[in-house]
């Protein structure tokens, strides 16, 4: 069974950091490309980024480069998201997803709420 679940999302204020990781099971790990998207309130998903299968960030969005970074740890089967100096229009549903040929894999989403 193929499981994607985030973890370390919460309320944090303005200017802070915080770590998101998404723990995979039931997947050849280090074969996937992993995402990162997030949906505001009454907005569309967005693609935050992506990292290869070697470890290459791809696709950072503009709202966030300079301020997320995306890394994978395959001996642990999990992908992060740094984030740093977060902004309230960061406040958001977090999602990973796994992609490799042809198959793809989202998790459940974790709340991030930026708010002094």
């Amino acid at each position: 069974q193929v499981q994607l679940v985030e973890s370390g999302g919460g309320l944090v204020q303005p200017g802070e950091s915080l770590l998101l990781s998404c723990a995979t099971s039931g997947v050849n790990f280090k074969f996937y490309k992993m995402s990162w998207y997030r949906q505001a309130p009454g907005k569309e998903r967005e693609s935050v980024g992506s990292i290869t299968s070697g470890g290459a960030e791809d696709r950072i969005a503009d709202a966030v480069k300079g301020r997320f970074t995306i890394s994978r740890d395959d001996a642990k089967d999990t992908v992060f998201l740094q984030m740093t100096d977060v902004k309230p229009e960061d406040t958001a549903v977090y999602y990973c997803k796994g992609d490799w040929r042809g198959f793809e894999y989202w998790g459940q989403g974790i709340q991030v709420t930026v708010s002094s």
